[in-house]
């Protein structure tokens, strides 16, 4: 089964089951115990039995309970699956599940990287939290697929004619130092353009900022950025021969 005293040696494995390196993961631990002590219900009367007694616990330190839900996080995979690999129940799974995803987000907030819901607040975000500048940052819309819906008018809102497959959207904002991602739109169907996302979520960017993004977004222009483009390339005619050996254009 898998536990954070015997993954922590394999830094390749480490990485692509939980999407962080062990620096990354040790950083985040501290964050974490403060989260889930923020969240720990005051006892209700004084214990009765001594320490150590009962049933041990299935996920025993906060590393062995980060280590679970970012794995959930990075992998997507069945509960009944996940249970497998850390030797639990799915009922177990799906217990631990819905009580630690709150405290992840809770400690990314309280290390200031939690990405901003609301664009028109996006100003006052940063890392510190008073650093509320934004000098270079790239502006994309990101897919991942999803279960076909059951209803029609549904599959066809969630159908992306890009990736052949029905998709959920979202609008992504990373600055290009930290590498931070500053801004994360609401869901939306597979069928929206970037360019409506983008407009939809009124992004409110500091003057001064630079702003990247690919031509999905041709005609966006925000108030206080520099917006940059790259250009359509006309192609070139390249000359090859048939199988006759005449050059044909």
């Amino acid at each position: 089964m898998l536990r954070y005293a015997t993954l922590r040696g394999n830094a390749k494995q480490f990485l692509a089951l939980t999407g962080l390196t062990r620096r990354e993961f040790d950083t985040f631990v501290p964050a974490f115990e403060w989260a889930r002590a923020q969240q720990a219900p005051a006892p209700r009367r004084r214990r009765q039995r001594a320490p150590g007694a009962g049933r041990p616990a299935l996920l025993p330190t906060a590393a062995d309970q980060l280590l679970f839900v970012l794995v959930y996080l990075k992998t997507g995979p069945l509960q009944t699956l996940h249970a497998e690999l850390f030797g639990m129940s799915q009922p177990s799974a799906n217990r631990y599940i819905h009580q630690l995803l709150p405290l992840v987000a809770a400690a990314l907030d309280h290390l200031g990287v939690m990405p901003e819901r609301d664009g028109r607040r996006l100003v006052r975000r940063g890392r510190p939290r008073a650093d509320t500048r934004l000098v270079d940052v790239i502006l994309d819309g990101v897919e991942r697929r999803r279960q076909r819906p059951a209803n029609p008018e549904q599959q066809k809102r969630s159908y992306s004619g890009k990736k052949k497959a029905h998709m959920d959207k979202h609008l992504v904002l990373v600055d290009t130092r930290t590498k931070q991602v500053r801004y994360l739109s609401p869901t939306h169907p597979g069928s929206v353009h970037d360019k409506k996302m983008a407009d939809a979520a009124k992004l409110r960017y500091p003057p001064g900022s630079t702003l990247r993004s690919d031509l999905g977004f041709q005609g966006y222009t925000p108030d206080g950025a520099q917006h940059l483009q790259p250009k359509k390339s006309h192609g070139r005619t390249i000359s090859r021969r048939d199988k006759n050996g005449t050059t044909a254009r």
